[in-house]
């Protein structure tokens, strides 16, 4: 995307925004540049989406948000995407069920690109002569949909994994090697008590659940300096973790029973070897790296089992505050988490989205933003857990301490793994 001299006064804004929001298009169809045309088309459970509708989606997002609105004169694409595109926007009109967006073969891929292509350049247009006087309120949502893109980068990999991972031939969607690392040993760090503020404050973009910035009492308490490993959490079930009711809350023991869990989705046992599918394919298990595609309920027993507990997400934040944002994230291209290589409190960024014991709610004070766009994150806040840090397939530039990601409980195709913490 190509941008022109925009209005004076806010150029610069403009400039940059634009170069963000190109970069951020071209990441997304970059993402899916390993994949068959017909992988773009596969939902293989009702929580995975198709490649071909994040595609989609995220270019429905500006269009509805910011081109209907604010661009005199824009044509839409196709009057039927706005039904097959909209995700849960119910103020936004009706939308095509969830679990059945594996069955639209139509519009075809290069239908969608060609969609993609239709919106970025009514939107560099738009953006080469901004209306002054809604300036503030179209690059105030552009910024939006740039992070919800974002969002839907993380997602789509995830998704790509499990559809994958369905397959019998477990195909690999990139060849990467990892490199062999030594964990390092689990030591606690302690954190003094008191009243904190958490939540986002001050200048840069953040979600409206992040907001606004609060007091919150902690009490003493340590977190573990590194997220739980394979071997760890193998030792979990070779003490016949699955089997133990006292370790796990009822709906958990419902859970895993029903769906008949004995491991952490994406393993499986040849005989005593264990091995764990990846986006490059099955491999042998790395019992140093950090154990991932945990549910809640699995998060919560094995802490159980190990006498500690799960951090409360003021008691993360509170932790990860001040701590730069480093850590294996997107950028890499590892796609997968690292074992910890270093000692002290470390992979609080990046790797593995880690649970906490919190309840997704809404902070005192918390104002949904207007309109439509209300929709975004309030409407979800029951039912949910609170997970934070980011993980592998998540952009550096995105994630910040008082992000707020939230899952159901017994979810766990995402990259989410657990950090314990225990009480001073």
């Amino acid at each position: 995307m190509d941008l022109q001299q925009p209005h004076a006064g806010i150029s610069g804004q403009v400039l940059t925004m634009g170069l963000r929001l190109a970069a951020v298009r071209a990441r997304t169809e970059s993402l899916c540049a390993p994949l068959e045309i017909e992988d773009y088309v596969i939902q293989a459970s009702d929580s995975v989406s198709p490649p071909k509708w994040h595609l989609a989606h995220t270019t429905w997002f500006f269009e509805t948000f910011i081109l209907l609105p604010f661009a005199p004169g824009y044509r839409v694409f196709s009057d039927a995407y706005a039904h097959l595109f909209n995700s849960y926007y119910e103020t936004a009109g009706t939308f095509f069920p969830r679990a059945q967006r594996g069955l639209l073969s139509r519009p075809t891929v290069t239908d969608i690109y060609r969609y993609r292509v239709h919106v970025d350049d009514a939107l560099q247009a738009l953006l080469n002569n901004l209306p002054q006087r809604y300036a503030h309120d179209i690059l105030a949502r552009v910024e939006l949909g740039i992070e919800h893109e974002t969002q839907h980068q993380e997602l789509l990999l995830m998704d790509v994994k499990y559809n994958f991972f369905i397959n019998p031939l477990k195909p690999s969607y990139r060849n990467i090697q990892a490199a062999p690392s030594p964990i390092t040993g689990m030591g606690w760090q302690a954190f003094a008590g008191g009243i904190v503020e958490t939540g986002h404050g001050g200048a840069g973009f953040s979600f409206d659940n992040e907001r606004p910035r609060h007091q919150t009492l902690l009490q003493d308490f340590r977190l573990a300096s590194r997220l739980v490993s394979n071997q760890e959490y193998l030792d979990f079930i070779s003490d016949s973790g699955y089997q133990r009711p006292e370790l796990w809350l009822s709906d958990g023991w419902h859970t895993i029973n029903t769906q008949h869990w004995q491991a952490p989705l994406y393993w499986h046992r040849e005989g005593s070897d264990w091995q764990q599918f990846s986006l490059s394919g099955m491999q042998s298990l790395n019992l140093q790296e950090p154990v991932a595609h945990l549910s809640y309920f699995e998060a919560d027993a094995y802490a159980r089992w190990t006498g500690k507990r799960l951090p409360t997400e003021a008691e993360w934040e509170h932790a990860a505050a001040n701590l730069p944002i480093e850590g294996n994230f997107l950028e890499s291209g590892a796609l997968h988490p690292r074992a910890a290589r270093r000692s002290g409190l470390t992979q609080l960024y990046g790797d593995l989205w880690e649970w906490t014991q919190s309840a997704y709610s809404s902070y005192p004070g918390f104002r949904p933003l207007s309109g439509t766009l209300g929709e975004y994150n309030g409407k979800f806040m029951s039912g949910q857990m609170v997970l934070r840090g980011g993980c592998c397939v998540t952009a550096q530039d995105h994630i910040r301490a008082s992000y707020r990601n939230f899952f159901r409980p017994a979810d766990r195709w995402m990259f989410s793994g657990l950090r314990l913490a225990e009480d001073a």
